[in-house]
């Protein structure tokens, strides 16, 4: 069984050059954090560094998010823009190619110091670039890069946040949680955490048997909203209580839009139900709190569409945050392949 990363995630906004020093001194410290050895952390540094000065030149409204990966020791370092978007991309992340009369070795770094980099741009669907470096321990190069993204941020100016999420992968099954503590701040967090114990005692348990430990769990808090997602080859269950909303992304659009029963867990909580849903090979399943705006699943662009889920994680809590609540996305994407009978 593995299981992902539970801290929530920092976001540095690149609206001065001195955000670039905070965004470098940011991804060392989360990297010394999980205990990445010798240079590693400062060559998230160097990464961190590299992408904020490509959003200080290039791009406008442009933010690191830095947090540890999904799954594994390593570090995950995210950049989403709302700028022009890259026309060259190929030719922009070669060494020696520059627009803005430097080196040109930012992103060309970026691509040979992380363990694994994505990078997307949104040119013709409304500009936007959004990019991923992972670095990872020596040895260790997290399976299924592209298929589990998740951002998870606190109101501007708390530390603590009243969200979480997580996600257990065992053999072919991946189970994933998001949970929202009502309102926000240190009692939002302590009951969001709670909930997140809960969860990752025993995650194999049917969904409807989760939720309702988390409600035991959270009977002394101020409790929870809880989006619960049970993904397999042959198919997927959604269990929720609250807001927290899932839906299925394909390059076709959106379907199986779901979200959770009237009530709260820990105080009155329905007996819970799960919704069995068919998901195509390669499509992506989203799970979101309310602190993510819904007007975004209306008419998604084509390039949002298109994003693996790291991406699109960053793409969502960037682009459609509310900013006086926590907010989280968590986004995974089925197997290729179904299973065959």
């Amino acid at each position: 069984m593995i299981r992902t990363s539970t801290s929530p995630t920092a976001a540095v906004r690149i609206d001065h050059h001195s955000a670039v020093h905070l965004a470098a001194a940011t991804a060392r410290d989360v990297a010394r954090e999980r205990g990445l050895p010798g240079a590693l952390p400062d060559q998230a540094a160097v990464i961190a560094s590299e992408l904020a000065s490509n959003l200080d030149k290039h791009a406008s409204d442009g933010t690191l998010y830095i947090q540890p990966t999904p799954f594994g020791a390593g570090v995950e370092i995210l950049a989403a823009d709302r700028g022009p978007g890259m026309p060259e991309l190929e030719r922009c992340l070669s060494d020696g190619y520059t627009t803005a009369g430097t080196l040109g070795v930012g992103l060309g770094a970026v691509s040979r110091l992380a363990t694994h980099f994505l990078i997307r741009t949104g040119t013709g669907g409304g500009g936007g670039t959004w990019a991923c470096a992972r670095l990872t321990p020596p040895g260790e190069r997290e399976t299924g890069f592209q298929d589990v993204g998740s951002v998870c941020l606190a109101v501007d100016g708390e530390e603590e946040c009243g969200d979480a999420r997580a996600a257990v992968q065992t053999g072919e099954t991946r189970t994933a949680v998001v949970v929202d503590g009502l309102g926000h701040g240190p009692q939002a967090a302590e009951a969001s955490q709670a909930a997140l114990r809960s969860f990752l005692a025993d995650p194999g348990r049917p969904l409807p048997e989760l939720l309702t430990a988390m409600n035991r769990a959270l009977r002394r808090t101020r409790g929870a909203a809880v989006g619960l997602l049970r993904l397999r080859p042959e198919g997927a269950d959604y269990c929720g209580i609250g807001n927290v909303r899932a839906l299925t992304l394909s390059h076709e659009g959106v379907r199986n839009r779901l979200t959770g029963q009237p009530g709260v867990v820990g105080w009155s909580m329905p007996t819970p139900r799960a919704h069995g849903f068919a998901v195509p090979p390669g499509a992506t399943v989203v799970l979101y709190s309310d602190g993510i705006d819904c007007g975004w699943a209306r008419e998604p662009s084509p390039s949002l569409l298109r994003l693996p889920p790291p991406l699109l994680s960053a793409a969502l809590a960037h682009g459609h945050r509310r900013l006086r609540d926590d907010a989280t996305v968590l986004a995974t994407r089925s197997p290729q392949t179904p299973r065959l009978p």
